[in-house]
């Protein structure tokens, strides 16, 4: 199955912006995650289609996957 996936802010350093991942069915954002490198404690916000997700759940093909680092500042 082919979902998209949305990265933001410090998440894109040496990544694009948008990736077009091919996974095995039953996979989850946290399976994404893994495969893109990045740290699960580095993810504070996850979307799957705009709506707020899981690691756990279950994606299916066509997905978009919205992933957010913790926001700082002040």
């Amino acid at each position: 199955m082919v979902v998209t996936v949305r990265l933001f802010a410090t998440l894109r350093e040496g990544r694009d912006k948008v990736i077009q991942l091919e996974l095995d069915s039953g996979s989850t954002p946290g399976d994404v995650i893994d495969q893109l490198g990045i740290s699960q404690k580095d993810v504070a916000i996850l979307l799957v289609n705009g709506r707020d997700g899981q690691m756990d759940q279950v994606l299916s093909s066509q997905d978009t996957v919205s992933l957010f680092p913790p926001v700082g500042g002040g």
